[in-house]
């Protein structure tokens, strides 16, 4: 059973402009070009816009470039509530091979607990039709992270 304090913690509100203020410091995310495009209450949702280096060989779009943008809807839904939180492990599934345009990651919670939260990320084209699915559990720890 929860305490008052876990169950406060998880009913505090953080701003989704916040948040995306807090993972503008992402460097490694904003430097592959994707943008958080909002956050909150354990969900978030991040795009790339897909430009010629996020391309492997064969012309496709680069299994890293859409990892990379999965894990950074991820963080930030891991991390919406407040506490730290960090990856323990990931999977991803690549369904159908994207070509360019634009990509979006929608991360759900699954699963908050006090120290395990459970991800389930969906990777769709502009069309909606399914990319990825990425999986994701984060470890929380005790103390908040600073905004």
């Amino acid at each position: 059973m929860k305490n008052q304090g876990d169950q406060r913690e998880l009913n505090e509100a953080i701003t989704s402009e916040a948040i995306k203020a807090f993972f503008r410091k992402d460097l490694f995310a904003g430097f592959v070009g994707i943008e958080l495009i909002e956050a909150g209450d354990g969900r978030a949702r991040a795009r790339l816009e897909i430009r010629d280096h996020h391309l492997n060989g064969l012309g496709l779009v680069h299994g890293g470039a859409v990892f990379t943008l999965a894990d950074l809807a991820f963080a930030a839904a891991a991390n919406s509530r407040g506490r730290t939180a960090v990856a323990i492990h990931c999977s991803i599934s690549y369904l159908k091979a994207a070509t360019g345009g634009l990509l979006f990651a929608e991360a759900e919670e699954v699963s908050c607990g006090p120290k395990i939260a459970a991800y389930t990320i969906r990777i769709t084209d502009a069309s909606g039709e399914l990319i990825s699915r990425f999986e994701g559990m984060a470890y929380r720890k005790k103390e908040s992270w600073n905004l």
